[in-house]
């Protein structure tokens, strides 16, 4: 099924031609590493499970929320506080992005991985312990804030230098099979997250009963701590990957006017889709037991409604999964398109079914109908858009071209956690009314459409080979221009190796010592 192309993309090709390489050059030479499976594979896992920390810190958030809402109706409730302390780890989010992006190309992947996964373990602990001087609420309110922006940075880290390095050690892997890997320790590993985010508080609740909230949001913070401090001793012992040490830019002058001049559209095509997505995604999940306490009512326990939200969250798990082989059978472009089409039209249902679904005895229809919803957004873009935005550009700038798609996604988030409350609260009939149930999926579903569209017209094709293609092809673009490209790769790589197209292009599209596949 032929669609659209993108037109900017096939004139470059144009201009820049490349021989046909149905095996690719550096991928050929990638699987030819002497390697067992386990060390092919493990940097894939250390890379990128780290964002089940994103998963799970910015989803337990929510239910944090909920339980100070509780134990201060007056001083939290009605105070800047509750958004603050839902929102502001997307702003640290977006500074962790940037810098590490911007360091993870410059210096290391390695080591900007390290260094998220220790402010990550740091922060953790010391949100944890959030204390107001002389026992100020308000205080304890500004301390969680501040270090929620700061676990934020962490967070941000994870993004440009672990997805990034996942993406660039799935190369090594059997093709056919790449993009699953990266997805389940990418993406299915936050919506994990999500879900353990969600069981856990209603445990914690159980345990010290609703008399103890006091000490039940602290405990939910402090198990953060772990997923990093389990992925300190595997990132202590990670390698750059092979990718990185052929391709990057380092220790040369990187061209930006060329480079912006050859990414410009396609970065902003996958802003944009990441930007709608966080948009939707964070902002139902991180208010969704909120929501549920408003259909259930005060008279239930807190816990039912942290274990209706449990379920809801499960409903991420399968859509993920499912998206991790559709991605590999039919390519990210069309699978992430596919996905997020289906949740629009599932999305405008829902808004029709609301005034039904609003009430304590159909709950289990409306979390049935919602999972669907968030099960549909995985599958799409939830599990393609990191895996295109790590994939559409050479490695030598991939990690500040996926850390500025990234943060386009956090800051969508970010905007969507404060709008949705005053969606909810503005709508016709109060938040207590239909509306206020209905609104959040109307702009959310119109979006989705909107991000149907930019994928099926706008995103290039992703093969199995894309990441070392890319890097032919914006080496091609480059010498074309003029920039000397053998320059390019650490300095180790540079010894052992010449790195110009016309090197790597050797007649049949081969370096030097690889053989024509028959």
């Amino acid at each position: 099924m032929n669609f659209l192309r993108n037109n900017r993309d096939e004139k470059l090709e144009q201009e820049n031609p490349v021989v046909d390489r149905r095996e690719s050059v550096a991928a050929l030479q990638l699987e030819a590493l002497p390697k067992t499976r386990w060390e092919r594979s493990w940097p894939t896992i250390a890379c990128g499970a780290g964002l089940f920390s994103d998963g799970y810190l910015n989803g337990v958030i929510g239910s944090v929320s909920t339980m100070l809402d509780q134990l201060y109706p007056v001083e939290y409730k009605d105070s800047p506080a509750r958004s603050n302390v839902s929102s502001i780890t997307f702003a640290g989010t977006v500074v962790g992005q940037l810098f590490f992006g911007w360091f993870s190309d410059h210096y290391s992947r390695k080591n900007a991985l390290l260094i998220s996964t220790l402010l990550l373990i740091l922060f953790s602990i010391l949100a944890t312990a959030s204390y107001g001087a002389g026992g100020s609420i308000s205080g304890l309110f500004s301390a969680l804030t501040a270090w929620r922006f700061l676990l934020g940075i962490g967070i941000g880290g994870e993004y440009p230098a672990g997805s990034v390095a996942c993406a660039e050690s799935t190369g090594e892997l059997k093709k056919g099979h790449r993009n699953r890997w990266f997805v389940m320790f990418t993406n299915v590993q936050i919506d994990f997250g999500f879900v353990v985010a969600a069981l856990v508080p209603m445990i914690v609740v159980l345990i010290t009963t609703e008399n103890h909230l006091g000490t039940a949001w602290r405990v939910c913070l402090g198990i953060g701590v772990i997923p990093p401090l389990s992925l300190l001793y595997l990132r202590i012992k990670l390698k750059e990957p092979e990718e990185f040490r052929r391709e990057t830019m380092r220790d040369t002058r990187t061209p930006w006017w060329l480079v912006i001049k050859f990414y410009w559209f396609r970065l902003l095509v996958v802003s944009l889709i990441w930007f709608i997505y966080d948009f939707s995604s964070y902002s139902f999940g991180i208010y969704s037991s909120s929501w549920l306490l408003i259909i259930l009512g005060p008279t239930y326990p807190l816990w039912v409604s942290f274990g209706w939200n449990t379920v809801i969250n499960l409903f991420y798990i399968p859509g993920a999964l499912l998206g991790a082989f559709v991605s590999d059978w039919i390519g990210p472009r069309y699978c992430l398109a596919f996905g997020v089409l289906a949740q629009g039209i599932v999305g405008f249902i829902m808004s029709g079914l609301y005034p039904i679904l609003n009430t304590p005895k159909n709950v289990g229809g409306f979390v049935v109908i919602y999972g669907i919803f968030l099960s549909l957004g995985e599958l799409g873009p939830g599990d393609n858009i990191g895996l295109v935005a790590s994939k559409t550009s050479a490695t030598a700038i991939r990690g500040q071209y996926y850390a500025i798609a990234a943060a386009s996604g956090k800051i969508g988030a970010f905007i969507g956690t404060y709008i949705f409350p005053f969606i909810i609260d503005d709508a016709p009939g109060g938040p207590s009314g239909n509306r206020a149930g209905q609104d959040p999926f109307f702009v959310s579903s119109a979006l989705c459409i909107f991000s149907a569209f930019l994928a099926f017209f706008f995103l290039p094709h992703i093969g199995q080979d894309t990441i070392t293609d890319e890097d032919v092809r914006f080496r091609a673009y480059l010498e074309s221009h003029g920039y000397d490209t053998t320059k390019m790769g650490t300095k180790d790589y540079q010894m052992q190796s010449s790195s110009t197209v016309d090197t790597r292009l050797n007649g049949d599209g081969l370096e030097p010592g690889y053989e024509k596949e028959v």
